[in-house]
C-alpha cells in the first residue's frame, strides 16, 4: 500500500510548525493517524509530538561553532540540509516500513531550498523511491500578501517552488485568524486573483514605464500558467481546516487504497428499530 507525505514548506515565519500542530490536532479530532517530522536544523521548540528530529542527526548551532567551517545562520542551514540529503539512510530507518503512514514534513525556512537548491528535490525523489505520494504545502503569511505587489512576490516563490519539485502543490495562506475584518474581505480578490485586473488597479502607482513593462510580464506569465491559487487556513476554522485537508487529500489520492471496514455489529438492546424503518421509508 502507498504511504503519504506532506511537504510542508514556505518562507520564515509563515507558520509551518503552526500549521502542522493544527493538523496533527485536527486529525486526532477524526481519529485519523498523522505523525510530524521535524527537518528544520534550527529550530528551537514545537508544541506536538515528532516522530523523528533532524537534529538528532545535525544541528546548526553545532556546524556554525565548528572552527573549520566558519559558517554563518544561513550557511549553516544550508550545510546542514545537504548533510542531510547524504545520509537518508538515517531517513528511511525512522521512517521504517509501515503501510498506510500519513506524514507531515515540517521543513525549514530558507526559501532557497525550494526554489534552486536541489536537497528538497533530492528528499521528494527518495520519497517517491519509498512508495510516498507526496504534496507540497507552500505556505505565506496572509498579513504580508494584501499588498498588490508583495502578493506577486509571493506567487512567484509558490510557481518557482511548484516548478522545482515537481509534485501537487497546495498552497496556502495562513495566520487568517490575525486578520482585522476589512483585511479579510481585502484579501478575498488575492485567493483566485485576476493578474492583469491586479495590474490595472495598481498602474497609477507605477512610476517607472521600464518597472511597468516588467510587472506587466510577471503577471503574463503568472496568467499564463495558471497553477497558482490559494486557499485560506484559519487556525479557530475547524470546517476552512477540513476544506484544506480534503483538497490535499484528493491531491495524493488519500483513501482510495484503504480496505473497506465492516460495519460495526451491535447488539440487540443497542438497536432504535424506529430509526430504522423511519430510514427506509425516508430513502
Amino acid at each position: 500500500m502507498p504511504r503519504y507525505a506532506q511537504l510542508v514548506i514556505g518562507p520564515a515565519g509563515s507558520g509551518k510548525s503552526t500549521y502542522c500542530s493544527t493538523m496533527v490536532q485536527h486529525a486526532e479530532s477524526m481519529n485519523r493517524s498523522v505523525q510530524v517530522i521535524n527537518l528544520d536544523p534550527a529550530a528551537e521548540h514545537f508544541d506536538y509530538p515528532v516522530m523523528a528530529d533532524i537534529r538528532e542527526l545535525i544541528q546548526v548551532d553545532d556546524v556554525m561553532e565548528d572552527d573549520s567551517l566558519r559558517f554563518g545562520p544561513n550557511g549553516g542551514l544550508v550545510f546542514c540540509m545537504e548533510y542531510f540529503a547524504n545520509n537518508f539512510d538515517w531517513l528511511e530507518e525512522t521512517l521504517g516500513h509501515v503501510d498506510d503512514d500519513y506524514i507531515l514534513f515540517d521543513c525549514p525556512g530558507q526559501i532557497e531550498l525550494y526554489t534552486h537548491l536541489p536537497v528538497m528535490k533530492q528528499l521528494v525523489d527518495k520519497l517517491q523511491q519509498w512508495e510516498f505520494r507526496v504534496c507540497g504545502i507552500f505556505l505565506v503569511d496572509s498579513q504580508f500578501m494584501v499588498e498588490s505587489f508583495k502578493f506577486i512576490s509571493g506567487v512567484m516563490a509558490a510557481l518557482s517552488a511548484m516548478i522545482s519539485l515537481e509534485i501537487p502543490q497546495v498552497n496556502i495562506m495562513t495566520k487568517m485568524d490575525l486578520l482585522s475584518p476589512k483585511a479579510k474581505k481585502e484579501i478575498e480578490k488575492y485567493l483566485d486573483p485576476d493578474m492583469y485586473l491586479m495590474m490595472d488597479d495598481n498602474s497609477d502607482s507605477i512610476r517607472s514605464k521600464k518597472f511597468k513593462k516588467l510587472t506587466q510580464a510577471i503577471c503574463g506569465l503568472i496568467d499564463d500558467y495558471s497553477m497558482v491559487r490559494f486557499l485560506p487556513f484559519d487556525r479557530t476554522d475547524e470546517e476552512g481546516i477540513n476544506i484544506v485537508l480534503q483538497h490535499i487529500d484528493f491531491s495524493i489520492q488519500y483513501g482510495e487504497d484503504l480496505e473497506v471496514k465492516e460495519p460495526k455489529e451491535l447488539d440487540e438492546e443497542e438497536l432504535n428499530y424506529d430509526d430504522i424503518f423511519q430510514c427506509k421509508l425516508d430513502s
